[in-house]
């Protein structure tokens, strides 16, 4: 079946099965982890969102990742396991106390990592992290015909705003990606052709 895109007033356009906020080609971002130090890893109140796929992924990789974490994240995750269910039914990865996801790790200037993105890049797993990570700041919410997919503005991200800006790159070039990863080549080059006609 073939990708078509429909239009809405303002704000929304439809890319096959999925509604599309016009915001991820009309804003800027780039990450300035020396500016906001990995903050969207820490602030918060919830993990990191999880499909139902990744939580069993994220059980068979814990014996290579857990190498690269912090003494308190093991404990987190063994008292809690490696992903968690919400009182909302979310899926969600872990926190410590209620605040740094489980599988967050600090390098030497106090920047908030991803200790599974660590263990990716040194070629211990395959798996480069939960998706919703990698697409952020853009999320996305699957419902029974169709997933939305949404800019998520957060103040702690200004910085990135503003890089984004200065260097001219859109919310969806940014996280290109992981579009794929989420959304497939094809469904991708058609963003791509709508991205020319508002840009």
């Amino acid at each position: 079946m073939p990708i078509f895109a429909k239009y809405y007033k303002n704000t929304m356009f439809q890319l096959g099965k999925t509604i599309v906020s016009e915001d991820i080609i009309k804003k800027d971002f780039v990450c300035n982890l020396s500016a906001c130090k990995g903050a969207c890893c820490v602030d918060g109140d919830a993990g990191a969102p999880l499909e139902q796929e990744e939580t069993e992924i994220l059980k068979s990789i814990y014996p290579k990742v857990k190498p690269f974490l912090r003494p308190e994240s093991i404990e987190a995750i063994e008292a809690q396991g490696t992903y968690i269910t919400a009182e909302d039914g979310e899926l969600e990865t872990p926190l410590i106390n209620g605040a740094d996801c489980a599988y967050v790790i600090y390098n030497e200037d106090n920047i908030a990592l991803c200790a599974i993105e660590e263990a990716y890049n040194q070629g211990k797993i395959s798996w480069k992290k939960p998706v919703s990570c990698h697409l952020y700041p853009v999320r996305v919410k699957d419902y029974t015909e169709f997933s939305a997919v949404n800019y998520h503005k957060w103040q702690i991200c200004d910085d990135a705003c503003s890089l984004g800006k200065e260097l001219q790159v859109p919310v969806y070039k940014f996280v290109k990606e992981a579009l794929i990863r989420k959304f497939g080549e094809d469904w991708f080059a058609e963003l791509e052709k709508i991205a020319k006609t508002y840009r």
